[in-house]
């Protein structure tokens, strides 16, 4: 959901986590004068039209053909329960954005898949407190966003599994030790 907290959450965890890198859906943008206008002359930026979804696969595969090797360790790295000593070998990819999992190229790549949700009326205050480029025109978050968000919602839950969804009006430390845990769970696994 737009405004959810998504970038927010990945940048903690990318603080915390060792050698974590982040792809953020929102660099893979198509400039402006290559996004369709609808009939009512809304930007349809909501639609993976929008964005250079191919560039961004291909983007995401070369990281997992030679990840960013890091040996830096944050020292909020270093007090987590993931031990410093041991992280020489991980590696790890955090993908952000609002449509990820509707785009069948990427599906095969996941570990692990989250979703940010808000009700209607917070994502609607969220979204008018931040500043766009191009802004949003009156009427763009009842006529566009908001209807693309619940299109997609709705195609994720009737054909994507294993999708953890999250309360996005949790609180930030309540949702990073939720994901935190989780990421460690998985790294433990992997390990075994």
């Amino acid at each position: 959901v737009t405004n959810g907290g998504k970038t927010t959450l990945a940048k903690k965890l990318q603080k915390i986590l060792p050698n974590c890198a982040i792809i953020c859906q929102d660099d893979f943008f198509k400039p402006e004068s290559e996004v369709e206008t609808d009939q009512r002359g809304f930007k349809l930026y909501d639609v993976l039209d929008a964005l250079y979804m191919d560039e961004m696969v291909k983007c995401i595969r070369s990281w997992m053909n030679n990840p960013p090797y890091s040996s830096v360790l944050t020292e909020e790295t270093q007090t987590t329960c993931i031990n410093p000593k041991n992280t020489e070998d991980i590696y790890i990819l955090i993908v952000e954005g609002f449509l990820l999992y509707n785009y069948e190229p990427l599906n095969e790549l996941w570990d692990r898949r989250y979703f940010l949700t808000l009700p209607y009326e917070e994502c609607k205050r969220r979204r008018s407190t931040r500043v766009y480029q191009p802004a949003d025109t009156p009427g763009y978050f009842d006529g566009h966003v908001w209807p693309m968000y619940l299109k997609y919602k709705n195609e994720l839950e009737e054909n994507a599994s294993n999708v953890v969804y999250l309360d996005g009006t949790k609180p930030q430390e309540e949702l990073l030790s939720h994901v935190y845990n989780d990421i460690v769970q998985e790294l433990t696994k992997q390990r075994e």
